[in-house]
């Protein structure tokens, strides 16, 4: 099973609010609900948010085994 690692945190760390996310249409909602849930994304959503964050998909993401 895939988890997310506080994406939520670290996009509002580096000073993207859900406001300014909707605003500037950077995810879309229903992508930001998926990672409120621990629904899957794809890579394109992750592509974004690794280049907004400045990171690698493993620091937003782990797998852990059922």
């Amino acid at each position: 099973m895939i988890l997310y690692k506080d994406v939520l945190g670290k996009l509002l760390a580096a000073g993207y609010t859900t406001y300014r996310i909707r605003k500037e249409k950077l995810i879309p909602e229903s992508t930001m609900q998926k990672l409120r849930s621990g629904g899957i994304v794809t890579t394109d959503t992750l592509d974004t948010l690794c280049c907004l964050l400045h990171c690698q998909p493993g620091d937003l993401m782990e797998y852990v085994e059922n």
